[in-house]
């Protein structure tokens, strides 16, 4: 979830893109292109192998360096489930975003640059999502996990949808971002802008997960704080829709400073009463 501040360019009609986002709409629209990769920064690839949890050089595989923090669960639901899930989505409105993406969002309302959070029109998780969070919580690696906010996002070529690479807040959300991936794979993009003195290299690192449709991909620890993430127009190959589940951070759990609202907020999100905001 991200703010913008109010005197930002405002979206093109048809499109929810704001100041340096562009999708294919409005590039159309305004002329507008999308920004590259940095232009001639020098970048060096590497592939995330799940098993043995390394990264890979992606055209030398005897250059490698660990990569802790991310767990990927494959068919994590069944193909059943997943026409289940974004059929019901469907039936909820999809509302425009950035750089070509819809979404759909059930969490409390957020001031990240002022650190405000209240209740606001929330109600809940979506009832679809119980069942999900249950299954959840029999893997050693979710242990605890109780999320209080779902953001759906829904992915087109046609739109050009992508986002780009960012490190969500830690302010108000845990240790561990939960992402169920729906209806196509894609690559999720993990960067590191100042490279690595582990593996020697000058410029800019990049590690690709690849994301199986009906998996579930979980970032923590250095992966969560340290490693930007992103999901680039180029890997989105057909429709794609995900839903991203966010835990509470310490300061609004038992002992934190914020405690009675966090259990407010826990409360609301576990009754699965939710529609979208």
């Amino acid at each position: 979830m991200h703010t913008m501040s109010m005197d930002e360019e405002q979206a093109t009609p048809g499109c929810g893109c704001k100041g340096i986002r562009s999708c294919l709409k409005c590039e159309n629209v305004k002329g507008k292109t999308e920004l590259n990769e940095n232009g001639q920064t020098m970048y060096h690839d590497f592939i995330y192998d799940p098993i043995l949890q390394l990264a890979l050089r992606k055209d030398c595989e005897q250059v490698s360096f660990p990569f802790p923090g991310v767990f990927l669960w494959e068919n994590f639901i069944s193909e059943e489930d997943e026409i289940e899930l974004a059929e019901k989505m469907d039936r909820n409105v999809w509302r425009e975003s950035q750089s070509g993406r819809k979404k759909q969002d059930y969490g409390p309302k957020v001031n990240f640059k002022k650190h405000k959070v209240r209740v606001g029109g929330f109600c809940g998780l979506p009832d679809i999502s119980q069942k999900l969070v249950q299954r959840m919580s029999q893997e050693p690696v979710l242990a605890g996990f109780q999320p209080v906010e779902q953001c759906n996002l829904d992915y087109s070529p046609q739109r050009g949808s992508a986002i780009d690479p960012h490190l969500d807040d830690s302010w108000l959300w845990g240790e561990r971002l939960v992402t169920i991936n729906l209806l196509s794979d894609t690559i999720l993009t993990m960067s590191m802008e100042e490279g690595l003195s582990e593996i020697g290299d000058e410029g800019e690192v990049r590690v690709k997960v690849h994301l199986p449709r009906r998996s579930l991909v979980v970032l923590q620890g250095e992966a969560r704080h340290r490693w930007k993430h992103a999901i680039y127009r180029q890997d989105v190959h057909a429709r794609r829709v995900c839903s991203t589940y966010r835990e509470l951070s310490a300061e609004f759990l038992p002992g934190g400073e914020q405690e009675e609202l966090g259990a407010q907020l826990l409360n609301i999100a576990c009754s699965f009463q939710g529609t979208s905001l």
